[in-house]
């Protein structure tokens, strides 16, 4: 019977889930807070990159698992609470903290230059954003910078607006 086999299912893997949590905390608790942030070699990450990266990937893969965003409300919820994680780790930071080490993929950058990889990554899939709303909307758009054939009329007005603030 599915029902039957489902619950078993759904059974086994939870007991499977809570055995391996299980299993790297007292893995965890074994280590000092120094080998928690351990590199092995430049090709390994650290138990903490690792725990972070699985704590994303839960937050992601099963956060509304059952129900994705289906209302333009709860997709702006999202969009906004991932924006929010954005913010809230950046605004903190002062200069010299640009200089600081952070691992990506097990790619040891600056904080200065994984920002720049963040905001390169947005932009590219910003960019796929506005091309899809802007194709939806075909002749119904609305410019979101310098309108089409406006060039020269924005580039008046920025000179002026230059040559007044002189």
């Amino acid at each position: 019977m599915p029902h039957e086999f489902t619950t078993a299912y759904l059974k086994d893997s939870l007991s499977l889930f809570h055995y391996y949590k299980k299993l790297a905390e007292r893995a965890m608790e074994q280590v000092s807070d120094l080998q928690l942030f351990e590199v092995l070699d430049d090709e390994m990450n650290s138990i903490a990159i690792i725990v972070k990266h699985m704590a994303g990937n839960m937050r992601s893969r099963w956060t509304d698992f059952l129900s994705p965003s289906a209302s333009r409300a709860e997709l702006l919820r999202v969009w906004d609470a991932g924006w929010k994680c954005v913010f809230d780790a950046l605004e903190p930071l002062s200069e010299s903290d640009l200089t600081r080490r952070v691992t990506i993929r097990g790619e040891e950058h600056s904080v200065m230059q994984a920002v720049n990889r963040q905001i390169a990554h947005y932009a590219y899939h910003v960019g796929q954003i506005v091309f899809l709303a802007k194709h939806f909307q075909q002749a119904g758009w609305k410019s979101l910078t310098v309108p089409r054939n406006r060039s020269a009329e924005f580039n008046q007005r920025v000179l002026n607006k230059e040559a007044s603030q002189r």
